[in-house]
Order: C-alpha cells, then structure tokens, then sequence
C-alpha cells in the first residue's frame, strides 16, 4: 500500500476548495455525467467545468469513459483522503438548497438535448 503523504492531502484540499467542484462531486454521486449536462446544471460555461474536472481527475476524484459521442466523468476516488472526503460530503451539506436543486436539476436533464452532436 503506498503510504500517504502531506502533500496528497494538500492536492485533496486544494482541489476540493471550490463550490463548483463540490457541486460537482454531489452530482456525480447520483450518476454519471458529460461537461454539457453538468455546464447546464451549474450555468457555467463549457471550459470552465472542463478545468474543474481535469483538476478533480488529476487528483484522485473522479474518472472518466467514452460512450459514443460523450465523455462520461464518475466518482472514483483514487486515494484515502479523497474517499473519505467523498464519504462525509453528504454530512457536511446535508441541508444544503443549492445541492438539493442541482441533484434535481441533474435528474431532469436530457443530454441529447444540451449537447451539441
């Protein structure tokens, strides 16, 4: 088992230490996702949530597949720090209105409506 270091958890922190990677992180819970369905839930553009997920990817949180057209990101916590953040994520924003509106945002949205093909 490799041993973890302070500085595997300063990337865990630092890449967890924005709300739209939060907000991330919670959709992904529920399912998996593309940048145009997570861009429409958090009404940000396109780029922006591909520099989230790439920051999220590089450090453990998050994994990716190809299905046709679309790339799918999932929760796949790579190391200690981030499955445990990942694990408590639920607790700390339990009551949490912006959470619980994206998670319904995110149940509705038809990707082959957003995405552009």
């Amino acid at each position: 088992m490799k041993k973890l270091l302070i500085n595997d958890l300063d990337k865990i922190v630092k890449a967890s230490a924005d709300a739209n990677r939060i907000r991330i992180l919670c959709m992904l819970q529920e399912k998996k996702m593309c940048v145009c369905e997570i861009s429409f839930v958090l009404n940000i553009a396109q780029p922006s949530v591909s520099r989230h997920l790439k920051k999220l990817k590089a450090t453990g949180f998050i994994s990716s597949e190809n299905e046709g057209l679309w790339t799918n990101y999932y929760l796949c916590p790579q190391n200690p720090y981030a499955k445990n953040f990942i694990r408590n994520l639920n607790l700390w924003i339990i009551s949490d209105e912006i959470i619980a509106q994206d998670k319904k945002k995110a149940d509705k949205v038809e990707r082959e409506k957003l995405c552009c093909l």
